[in-house]
């Protein structure tokens, strides 16, 4: 169970809606994203997101950028 406040999960769930994905896959997409940011783990091989879902438009480009 994660407890956050009213208006931080407000966000997240526009953040996740915004990005087509479930708030659950978008808390993995963040957890995995500070991971790898912080190399605390390796970058993805895959460019798929874990939950299966496609990859947004603005996250392709940005994944181009890196």
């Amino acid at each position: 169970m994660l407890r956050v406040d009213s208006a931080t999960m407000e966000a997240l769930e526009k953040w996740a809606a915004d990005e087509f994905r479930s708030v659950n896959g978008q808390l993995q997409w963040i957890i995995a994203e500070a991971l790898r940011r912080n190399r605390r783990m390796p970058a993805r091989r895959s460019s798929l997101p874990q939950d299966g879902g496609d990859v947004p438009p603005q996250e392709e480009e940005r994944r181009k950028e890196d």
